[in-house]
């Protein structure tokens, strides 16, 4: 990992974290959505952002694909190459965060020790973990984009679930059941940030 060039230094602003909250008229926070490949994260997340978007809270969705095409456009996917695009997705969650967002992420993001690095950048109580927990025979059923068939096939190497390792989370913040439906998972969802003082409504 590159050093810090000592010329580099942190820029407070002149407006600051909570002033920016009280713009928005709600805490700056994190959801991070993980679960396997077709667990249902992207779809629940959507979801609960066009839930919070009705209630005037101020999202933001990081989604794996669209930060693929960009920011992490080149990375592959091997250990190292999936720990840095979590990094820096981490750092640009962290930045949302301090403009005062409600950040929600949808990354498998396999390994503990990546979320947890995910957690420490953000800051504890502004980092909610989310595990869409749902079985792999529902997950290969699903498989929208072929992925399980090519795995099973050898024509895809190193896929969570098939021939690299899924860490489940050991305490989320909150463990959903990925084969409820959608509308159930996001109500669960809006009563946990309810219930952390992330919105009122």
């Amino acid at each position: 990992m590159a050093q810090h060039d000592e010329n580099v230094v942190w820029h407070d602003h002149a407006v600051t974290q909570p002033e920016r909250e009280q713009l928005h008229g709600h805490r700056g926070v994190v959801l991070w959505f993980t679960g396997l490949s077709g667990s249902g994260k992207s779809t629940v997340a959507g979801a609960l952002e066009a839930a919070l978007h009705a209630h005037g809270v101020s999202t933001y969705l990081l989604d794996g694909d669209n930060v693929r095409h960009g920011l992490c456009r080149d990375l592959g996917f091997s250990d190292a190459d999936r720990k840095e695009n979590i990094r820096r997705v981490g750092e640009v969650a962290r930045l949302m965060v301090d403009a005062g967002l409600v950040v929600l992420t949808a990354f498998i993001s396999p390994h503990r020790a990546e979320r947890q690095m995910v957690r420490e950048l953000v800051g504890e109580g502004r980092f909610f973990e989310v595990f869409v927990d749902t079985p792999l025979a529902i997950c290969e059923t699903r498989d929208p984009k072929g992925l399980y068939k090519k795995a099973r096939a050898g024509e895809l190497r190193n896929f969570t679930g098939i021939d690299a390792v899924y860490e489940t989370p050991e305490k989320p913040e909150i463990h959903l059941d990925g084969e409820q439906l959608v509308t159930n998972l996001v109500n669960q969802l809006l009563d946990l940030m309810r219930r952390g003082d992330i919105i009122r409504s």
